[in-house]
């Protein structure tokens, strides 16, 4: 399978759009990541959950491995284009997709992300320290 093949694949997928992300194209849904071509475009990289990784992984070990690190063990899998078979790259680029789909949020009336209602770290501290005092 060539960079081309892969980007083909993705972006066959309804809603996938090519941006670009430290220096590489990324692939999106609903504003997430869920796809990407690295390094000297001789991989992809599909975001799946470690129990989807886990699955293509002993389905086809030839082609998929996961990312290094702690990108690998949350589920970032990389795609060995020389070896890979489309029917397995596609399976591997639905489950990233859909995952992504999935992850998308409550989107405004005017079509954009809301923003997360997660505390920041500095949010955290602050609500620590007010608990402290009481």
């Amino acid at each position: 399978m060539t960079p081309d093949d892969f980007r083909r694949l993705v972006l066959q997928l309804p809603g996938a759009i090519e941006g670009a992300h430290m220096g590489h194209p990324d692939f999106r849904a609903n504003g997430r990541i869920f796809a990407s071509l690295h390094t000297k475009d001789t991989f992809g990289m599909v975001a799946l959950s470690p129990e989807e990784q886990r699955e293509v992984l002993r389905a086809n070990p030839e082609t998929f491995v996961p990312s290094a690190g702690a990108w690998g063990r949350q589920g970032a899998t990389n795609v060995r284009l020389a070896v890979a078979d489309a029917a397995a790259v596609r399976g591997a680029l639905t489950l990233a997709w859909e995952g992504a789909k999935a992850k998308g949020g409550v989107r405004t009336a005017k079509g954009k992300p809301q923003k997360s209602k997660r505390k920041t770290n500095a949010e955290r501290k602050t609500t620590k320290a007010v608990k402290k005092r009481r």
